[in-house]
Formats: C-alpha cells, sequence, structure tokens
C-alpha cells in the first residue's frame, strides 16, 4: 500500500494549463514524497490514478508525481488527462484534430489535455489510441481516470494500463470506498493507495 499525504488541498481541483504549471514548483517534503512513491510504481510503464470519489482531485497529484518519476526513471513521463467527456484541464487552443494536446510543463513531463469535449464512451478508444501511439515517445505515462467510474468505463480503462493506483484524502475517503475499489481491480493491476492531504 502506498501512504503518501503531504498534497494540500488547494493543489487538488486545477482548471487551465497555466494554473497546473505554477504547480511544477514542488516543496521539498512533496517532492521527497513523490520520488518515494516513484521509486514503488517505476516498473509499470502506464499506470492509472483512479480518484476513490468524485470529490477528490488527481491533477495535482499527477504532476508532482509525474515529474518525481521522471527524476526516478531518467526518462520521459506524460500525464493524461483521459476524461474526454469532463476534462479537468481542457486545452486553450485546439490546434488539429487530434483528441489530446501536447505540452511540455517542465523537462521531461508533458501533459496531454483533450482539446474539445467529446461524447460519453469516447475516452477508452482514445485512450487506447493514445498510448499505442505513444507508447515510443515516453518511458512512462500517467493516467487520470477521473470520470471513467462515473461513465461504467473504469475497468475497460483499467484493462489498458499497467497498474492503478487509486487516490484518497485524509478525512475524506472513507475505509469503505477504498475496499470497494480494492475490489473492482484486478489484483495484479492493485499499486496501491495514495493517500493526500494531512494527517
Amino acid at each position: 500500500m502506498i501512504d503518501w499525504h503531504p498534497i494540500s488541498e488547494h493543489r487538488e481541483q486545477l482548471q487551465t494549463v497555466s494554473e497546473l504549471e505554477q504547480w511544477t514548483d514542488v516543496d521539498p517534503v512533496v517532492r521527497d514524497e513523490c520520488v518515494r512513491v516513484a521509486r514503488r510504481i517505476v516498473g509499470a510503464k502506464v499506470v492509472g490514478l483512479l480518484p476513490a470519489s468524485n470529490d477528490i482531485g488527481v491533477p495535482g497529484v499527477g504532476v508532482q508525481l509525474g515529474l518525481a518519476l521522471a527524476e526516478v526513471s531518467l526518462g520521459t513521463v506524460a500525464f493524461v488527462d483521459a476524461n474526454l467527456r469532463w476534462p479537468a484541464i481542457l486545452s486553450a487552443e485546439v490546434a488539429n484534430a487530434e483528441p489530446f494536446a501536447t505540452r511540455w510543463l517542465r523537462g521531461s513531463l508533458a501533459l496531454l489535455t483533450p482539446q474539445r469535449i467529446q461524447a460519453a464512451g469516447a475516452g477508452v478508444p482514445q485512450l487506447r489510441q493514445l498510448l499505442a501511439s505513444g507508447s515510443e515517445l515516453f518511458a512512462h505515462v500517467l493516467v487520470d481516470l477521473t470520470g471513467f467510474k462515473k461513465l461504467g468505463e473504469h475497468l475497460a480503462a483499467m484493462q489498458l494500463v499497467d497498474g492503478v493506483v487509486i487516490v484518497a484524502r485524509v478525512g475524506r475517503t472513507t475505509e469503505g470506498e477504498l475496499l470497494r475499489l480494492g475490489h473492482e481491480l484486478p489484483a495484479s493491476r492493485n499499486l496501491g493507495v495514495m493517500l493526500t492531504g494531512a494527517a
């Protein structure tokens, strides 16, 4: 089980790429914890980050973990906001017909965000295509699986990743939620729980 906690509340809900960029300068304590978690998941190429409930934000945690994973692996890392129906971060400009826009945040960390909102059901096929086409460019891919459960697509999305980390929050996530998600995850893909917030 991954026990990781020093992410503050205001880092959880992000709306624009520019807001996300300001969190790439990480507090040393947060950085150390992210490095510790990155060392545990470095063996998996594609890792899904599944929020324990609808009120848990993944982007801030994902970017910080991505920076740590790039440092630990010495490779390129992508953080993908894979929810095409309700994206946490929508690209400001639509540059082409591709579903995702790529923006390099810092060093070897790329942010892949939806260029437009798409119909329900588009997430899994587009994620499959993205992972197939980006497999040579990125050493590791972190996928925000927020919203896939709401559409009933989380189990199909989990089949596309090597492992899944449940993102939970101290004082907000219940033991029942974690147990329920733990039973839904295939045992071979369950990488544990990342616990955020002050203890």
